[in-house]
């Protein structure tokens, strides 16, 4: 029954999350905030390595939210359930676009996603941020921001921002800093 659960809870998540693996995180706090066995923080934990690994961040993230729920085959079941939507769409889209390639109506439905896939990447992006840099239980406001990330939040996104280097080379200086500063 958990592998079902995982599969068609994340069909639904595959279904809705355009634009990507990160528009996938707006459907995971949902998920956390729904579940006893899922926290915020285990899925910014997630999304820390799933960014780091190689391969599809979604794909990562829905392996890894099933592995935590139903060991190695919830992870496959949630993965499965993840790209099953896309695939079934991907194959029905490609036979449709050869005949109506210069529809109108196609063109405004794509045009149409662009907005949709903004807006989720930009709640992830919010999300991610929110989690990583708040502490949301902390008694009172000045103890709720978490100092040491936010210094090396701002940090990595001037060197991201000026140097414009390997992706790779940010991320093991992060994990590094991490280490460093005891994060």
């Amino acid at each position: 029954m958990k592998l079902l659960y995982l599969f068609v809870t994340f069909v639904k998540i595959g279904l809705f999350s355009i634009g990507g693996g990160l528009a996938t995180l707006p459907f995971l706090f949902e998920l956390a905030d729904d579940a006893d066995w899922l926290t915020r923080e285990m899925i910014g934990n997630m999304l820390a390595v799933a960014q780091s690994l190689p391969g599809a961040i979604g794909a990562n993230l829905s392996a890894y939210t099933g592995f935590r729920y139903a060991w190695i085959p919830g992870g496959y079941m949630a993965a499965l359930g993840l790209i099953f939507p896309s695939i079934v769409i991907i194959i029905i889209v490609a036979r449709m676009l050869r005949a109506f390639r210069e529809s109108a109506v196609v063109k405004s439905v794509f045009s149409g996603f662009r907005p949709a896939a903004a807006g989720l990447l930009s709640a992830a992006g919010f999300g991610a941020i929110s989690l990583s840099l708040w502490n949301r239980s902390a008694p009172a406001w000045y103890d709720s921001i978490r100092w040491k990330e936010t210094l090396l939040f701002a940090v990595f996104f001037l060197l991201i921002f000026k140097f414009k280097k390997h992706p790779i080379i940010y991320i093991a200086a992060a994990g590094a800093a991490g280490v460093i500063l005891k994060l």
